[in-house]
């Protein structure tokens, strides 16, 4: 049964969180997330019309990251956030040699740090040819935020960049919550 808000167009909008996935066959479904470094995979089985979305943040170590038993608690999370989709799309009916997939996200949010992104986008790519899983589509990268939208029984999906850099959205949040802080003179705060 499909969980979300009805739309003024008769769809139901089901936004998926970091951590979440969501499978389903509603026709009328589309799986929501908005994306920065985060990474969501969009599966789909066009034969049975079963479809899913998941958003995960963290990668797998490089030789680590297709072991689910590994002892990084990184490469268990990206293992497990992709073997929870693709399990329960089996469930549901799915076959495994009829998946196909989209990913999206792995923008570099901040200049100057480790590119997290990349990182959890190279992951992501890994496991899916790992699983023999093809990637049919997607937009993995660059330095913006996405908006995906995944209708899962058909595969169709649309992603719209965030306005901005992503370092200058940084940037003016950053500032934004600077200014409304009081100053007082010697004061430091530690966090």
């Amino acid at each position: 049964m499909s969980k979300g808000f009805p739309t003024a167009d008769g769809q139901l909008r089901i936004h998926v969180v970091q951590g979440e996935q969501h499978v389903d066959n509603n026709p009328d479904a589309v799986l929501t997330t908005i994306l920065g470094s985060c990474i969501a995979a969009c599966i789909w089985d066009p034969i049975s019309g079963y479809g899913g979305m998941n958003h995960f943040l963290l990668p797998g170590d490089e030789g680590q990251a297709l072991e689910p038993r590994s002892s990084s608690p990184s490469a268990r999370y990206g293992v497990y956030a992709m073997e929870l989709l693709v399990n329960a799309l089996l469930r549901r009916g799915a076959r495994r040699e009829s998946l196909q997939a989209k990913l999206f996200g792995g923008a570099r949010m901040i200049r100057g740090l480790t590119d997290v992104g990349n990182l959890i986008a190279s992951f992501a790519e890994k496991f899916l040819q790992a699983e023999g899983i093809p990637v049919a589509g997607g937009s993995l990268r660059g330095n913006q935020g996405r908006r995906v939208q995944f209708w899962p029984t058909s595969g169709r999906a649309r992603q719209v960049l965030l306005k901005g850099e992503a370092d200058s959205l940084f940037q003016t949040e950053y500032q934004t919550s600077v200014s409304k802080t009081p100053s007082q003179t010697g004061a430091i705060e530690l966090f």
